[in-house]
């Protein structure tokens, strides 16, 4: 199971690090991503990591001011949201990869969100 946490309310341009980490687990990961969801919007890929490599994808919307990084042995990844904005508001949950490692493409567990507030 994913819980991510850190998320909360700020002031646009303040900065927010969100954590996700599995509660138990005997499986290894090939990636692990972010996503978020606002009220009346589809889905949309944040960031997301591959294991194997290293490499890291970001999305159009939060390049440039979003990182991620993680600890692969730890199953853990975070999400560092720097200069944020009023549309950056939304929840904000992670997801993992078991088979192929490509960050684009689908994962298979998906955990319970943690909301980010954004104010002008």
């Amino acid at each position: 199971q994913l819980q991510a946490s850190g998320g909360g309310s700020v002031q646009a341009g303040a900065s927010l690090r969100l954590s996700c980490a599995a509660s138990e687990w005997s499986v290894s990961t090939t990636k692990m991503a972010w996503f978020r969801r606002a009220p009346g919007k589809e889905q949309e890929f944040v960031a997301g990591i591959r294991w194997r490599d290293g490499s890291t994808a970001i999305g159009d919307s939060v390049k440039g001011r979003a990182t991620i990084s993680g600890d692969n042995a730890k199953n853990t990844v975070h999400l560092l949201m720097k200069s944020l904005k009023p549309e950056d508001t939304a929840e904000y949950y992670c997801a993992a990869g078991f088979y192929f490692d490509d960050v684009l493409g689908q994962y298979n567990l998906w955990g319970r969100g943690t909301q980010v507030t954004v104010s002008s």
